[in-house]
């Protein structure tokens, strides 16, 4: 793999990010197309765990640290430590999917420095789909610039809304209940890293999960910033290594999904042309 160190060091880490997340991309479609790494066992209810989730991660840490050695990587199946310049790693998120031969997953990495998400991407090999953000550099798709959708009415809009054992069924299905009576279509797709990219791009109008791992939305969170959508302030309810909920949506119908979530939206004022708007930070 190609040198990484240049002049601006968070561009250099945006270029190693791309190229690591597309070179473990290749052994995790390899996987897929496996029957036999596809096999799986159990880390707990509705919790898989493949070979290609090992050797993803193994290949990522790899190439980050030996391009960046200072920096540290948290990953889904190594764990590690959390330092001021942390790489955020899922080396395959959507496991479920693929264990059973459902090209719906993907790879999620974001850079996490001092505190800030500054870069993240998300890639599905089996639609060799790259989605990638910098903080204040806009989000794109393949290259090219993606926003969130332009929803107004919750009559017409698709949310999508994944779950963990870690909260009760029931406050999940009074959250399901609130977002079905205000009218909107609630779907569950699997992969949670990919749930938050389709709603940068705009092909889902929300995301939520009342409890996730920081591995699997952190990246999602900034491209959903940067395409121009609300997000929750996910490292102020949460945490790195202990996760918290998550929410993103379309900014026309963000008020109504918190309000059903009961997850805040990261929001400031600010002034423009002299009138005082709502905006939304980008603390992912």
């Amino acid at each position: 793999m190609e040198d990484f160190q240049c002049a601006d060091a968070l561009e250099a880490r945006a270029d190693l990010c791309r190229a690591v997340i597309r070179s473990a991309g290749k052994l995790v479609i390899e996987g897929f197309r496996s029957t036999a790494t596809r096999s799986f066992s159990m880390k707990g209810p509705q919790d898989f765990l493949t070979e290609t989730d090992a050797a993803s991660e193994a290949h990522i840490r790899a190439t980050i640290q030996a391009n960046f050695p200072q920096d540290t990587v948290f990953g889904e199946e190594g764990g590690g430590e959390i330092g001021s310049k942390v790489w955020v790693v899922d080396p395959v998120d959507g496991t479920a999917n693929f264990a059973r031969g459902i090209p719906h997953f993907c790879i999620s990495i974001a850079y996490v420095e001092n505190g800030r998400t500054e870069i993240g991407a998300i890639y599905n090999p089996a639609l060799d789909e790259l989605y990638f953000a910098r903080r204040g550099h806009g989000a794109t798709l393949n290259g090219k610039a993606i926003s969130t959708a332009a929803t107004l009415r919750f009559d017409s809009a698709s949310i999508e809304m994944g779950w963990s054992t870690r909260v009760a069924n029931d406050v999940y299905l009074g959250v399901v209940k609130n977002l079905l009576d205000m009218g909107a279509n609630v779907r569950r797709g699997g992969s949670g890293a990919l749930a938050l990219a389709y709603v940068a791009d705009g092909r889902s109008d929300g995301y939520i999960e009342l409890h996730m791992n920081s591995w699997d939305c952190l990246a999602g969170l900034l491209l959903v910033s940067e395409a121009g959508g609300d997000v929750c302030p996910f490292l102020e309810i949460g945490s790195l290594r202990e996760g918290g909920p998550v929410l993103a949506a379309a900014r026309g119908i963000s008020a109504g999904v918190s309000s059903a979530s009961e997850i805040p939206l990261a929001a400031v004022d600010a002034v423009v042309d002299g009138t005082r708007e709502r905006r939304v930070t980008s603390e992912a």
